[in-house]
Order: structure tokens, then sequence, then C-alpha cells
């Protein structure tokens, strides 16, 4: 029977061998032969008149981007805007966690309503915010006109704040959703224990259920961190990154030194710099979870 199962496991690691080289090879295809291409373009004198450069240039165009002050405009509100944007998403993903569970637990189906923001392109929901907000023609500008309120979201004034209810709106509730699950994978047990107790409503979900959802919520943080910090896709059909750079996301500063500027070396090797920093946070994250789990 041992030497049986002995077999058996071996049968499954060599047919793991054969998936994980298949897997391995495609990912060397497809994100393995941009990533060198990415590296020689960064350290390259290129350009969309001579991609195929061979002018080495060292560390001049890192140097550029480190240089340059729109960069760490940029950087500012990328690192600002995914702050403000993911503590709001949490929070709110909590409190909805906390109301809603009761009814969502004798009614499933609701919980797929409230996904459909989410569902929706964020480049199509930045099209469809640019047409209803609009000063002139929009429909909301123009019915608080109607009593005596003059707004122009998408002025210098209320852009930010404007950006932030629209990244919130469409991905709160993948917070929520995430926060649900864990939510519903407490133990009824324990929560009887804790009624036994005297911990109900309130104190328990802050003193049983909260601290047992703590990984839940800290992946789902982490998670919107990064999609907030990469944000490009809604606030460049808003704003195009304005007015002025008000607006520019680190993404949108990329895509303009590339496409606008024809600086395609500064843009690749800022790329570069963003990736190796993404990497070590995701190191550095996973490292902190194992220990705690360890733990």
């Amino acid at each position: 029977m041992a030497a049986k199962t002995i077999g058996l496991d071996q049968g499954d690691k060599a047919e793991a061998r054969v998936f994980l080289a298949g897997l391995c090879v495609f990912l060397a295809l497809m994100l393995g032969f941009p990533t060198l291409a990415n590296l020689w373009y960064s350290f390259s004198d290129v350009s969309f008149q001579n991609l195929a450069s061979t002018d080495f240039v060292g560390l001049r165009h890192y140097a550029d981007a480190v240089a340059n002050p729109r960069m760490w405009t940029a950087l500012g509100f990328s690192v600002r805007f995914a702050l403000l944007t993911t503590a709001i998403e949490v929070g709110i993903g909590l409190v909805l966690v906390f109301v809603l569970h009761p009814l969502l637990t004798k009614r499933p189906w609701l919980t797929g309503i409230l996904m459909l923001p989410m569902m929706v392109s964020p480049a199509l929901m930045g099209v469809m915010y640019r047409l209803i907000l609009n000063e002139f023609t929009g429909l909301v500008p123009g019915y608080l006109e109607l009593v005596g309120i003059s707004m122009n979201f998408l002025g210098r004034a209320n852009v930010y704040a404007t950006l932030v209810a629209i990244e919130v709106l469409q991905w709160t509730p993948f917070a929520f959703l995430i926060l649900l699950t864990a939510r519903q994978g407490v133990a009824y047990e324990l929560e009887e224990a804790a009624a036994v107790d005297g911990a109900t409503g309130l104190r328990l979900f802050l003193h049983v259920i909260l601290p047992i959802m703590l990984p839940a919520i800290a992946i789902v943080a982490f998670i919107r961190f990064i999609d907030g910090f990469r944000v490009f896709d809604h606030i460049f059909v808003l704003t195009g990154g304005g007015p002025g750079t008000q607006t520019t996301s680190i993404s949108i500063h990329i895509y303009k030194l590339f496409f606008v500027q024809n600086r395609l070396g500064e843009a690749v090797a800022l790329s570069v710099m963003l990736l190796v920093a993404a990497l070590a946070l995701l190191y550095f994250g996973l490292k902190l979870v194992v220990r705690r789990t360890a733990r």
C-alpha cells in the first residue's frame, strides 16, 4: 500500500512538472521577452524614428526620469490618490458588510446587484461621467443650476474630489465582495460563544469578527492601493491629466513621455523603476504575511 501511494505521488509530481513547464514557457515568451526588450530600451537612445537603436547611453534615461520634476508631481498625485481611495473603499466596505450581512445571508442574489458598478469598463465609466458632469451640457450641473447651485465638477477646485468619488463608486463593490466573503467565513459557533459572553452587535463585530477579518482587510487594501496607484483609464478620459498637471498620475505621465513627447527611453526607464519597486513591495508584503501565518 505504501509503495502504491508513493508511486501515485511521483506520478502527480511528474504531471505537475509538465504543466508547470508549459506555464513557464508561456510566461517566458509573453513576459520575459518584453521585459528584456524594455531593459535594453531603457539603456539605449531609442525613439519612434529609430526603434532599433544600438546607441548605449547607460543610466542617462534613469537620471532624466528622476530629475524630471513632473515625475515627482505625478508620483505624489498617484500615492495620495491611492491612499485616499483605498481608505475610503475599505472603510465603506466594512460598514456595508456590518449592515448588509444579515440581509444578504437571507437573500444572496442581492450581492449581484451590488457588484454592477465594477462590471463597467473604467474607460467607459470615464466617458459616461464626462457626459453627465460636463459644465455646459451635463445633466448633473444642469439640474443643480435649476436650484441655484453652480458647480464645475471637472474644474480646478473640484476635479480631485470628483475623481476620488468616481473611483470609490466603481471599486467599493470589489472591497465589499472580498470582505463579505471573509465575514461569511467566520464560524457561527464562534459568534454564538461570543453572544453567550455578552458580545453582540457592534461589540461582536469590533472585538471578535474584525480581528479575524484582518488578513482579508490587508489583502483588499494592498490590491486596491496597487490598482489606485496605477490608475489611468477614467482619469485620462475625463481630464487628460489636467487642468495643467493637477490630475496627472504616474501612468499618464509615462504615457505622455512615450506617445506625446517621444522620450521612449525615459518612459521605459521609469516603468522599469516602478516595476522593481512593485516587486520589492510584493516581496516584503508576502514575507510579512508568511511570518504572521507561521506564528
